[in-house]
């Protein structure tokens, strides 16, 4: 049973990460959990992993009720202080929500993290959908247009090393590439500036996504537009959905940069 990590040095806080570890279990696993459960899917020995609880518990992110505990929506505060620090759902939504109007599609907006995409802005149109998909959700970048564009935008050695990190994603994609099939897709959308996933990802699931830049014109995030496969077909998606996407990323990037060149408020 793992009880201490490599770390990166001295200044590494274990208990810490031993926390973050407990709360992701509830996402991987389910909403209710036992300590068995807890213990065995951090690697941790229930003696720590009821420490945590009991922590976490009294800070209000964890209820105890028979036997099994559960996250509170307090949790999700963890989550929003990331957003409201960078605002980007500010900055994102009025823009996702006009082009979700024009398109009447589910349209989001996703950064890297690792080898994932996880969004981080969304707008969800009421469809029969494979995947549920909400601000938090990580996906295998590579099967995913927003990851695609993501991915293309790296230098190459640092493509290799964010490639080489294990997904925490729950999802197993339907395309699952090896090293040069995905050079060959991501050269494709340095090419276009924009990229296409016809169910790579699910069964079912179309995406087309495009770049959103910061003020010196680095790939900051990607926005998409997200349709069903029995209903929308690939050449509605290029020539309906396309332009009126990369317009949206375009005014999204002048957003995104105007708000990076704010001036920021003195500190008395």
């Amino acid at each position: 049973m793992r009880e201490t990590r490599e770390t990166s040095g001295p200044e590494f806080i274990e208990a810490i990460a031993r926390g973050l570890d407990v709360i992701r279990a509830f996402g991987t696993l389910g909403q209710s959990l036992s300590l068995s459960e807890l213990s065995a899917a951090t690697g941790l020995a229930r003696p720590t992993v009821r420490r945590i609880l009991l922590t976490l518990d009294e800070l209000g992110y964890v209820r105890a009720a028979d036997g099994t505990f559960s996250l509170t929506p307090r949790v999700l505060d963890l989550g929003m202080a990331y957003v409201s620090a960078s605002s980007i759902w500010e900055i994102a939504r009025p823009h996702l929500e006009e082009l979700s109007r024009s398109v009447g599609q589910s349209c989001s907006l996703a950064e890297l993290d690792g080898s994932d995409v996880v969004y981080v802005a969304r707008v969800a149109v009421p469809k029969l959908v494979a995947l549920s998909v909400t601000i938090g959700t990580r996906f295998p970048a590579a099967a995913t247009s927003l990851g695609k564009v993501l991915l293309a935008a790296l230098p190459a050695d640092e493509l290799e090393r964010v490639l080489a990190v294990p997904s925490r994603a729950s999802v197993t994609p339907s395309w699952n590439p090896d090293a040069q099939e995905i050079e060959a897709a991501l050269r494709e959308v340095r090419a276009a500036g924009w990229a296409l996933t016809d169910q790579q990802l699910a069964p079912a699931i179309r995406s087309i996504a495009a770049p959103v830049r910061d003020g010196s014109g680095r790939v900051v995030a990607a926005v998409n537009v997200n349709a069903h496969a029995m209903e929308t077909s690939v050449e509605t998606l290029v020539g309906d959905y396309l332009p009126k996407l990369l317009t949206t990323a375009s005014a999204l990037s002048a957003d995104w940069a105007r708000w990076q060149s704010r001036p920021l408020a003195e500190v008395s």
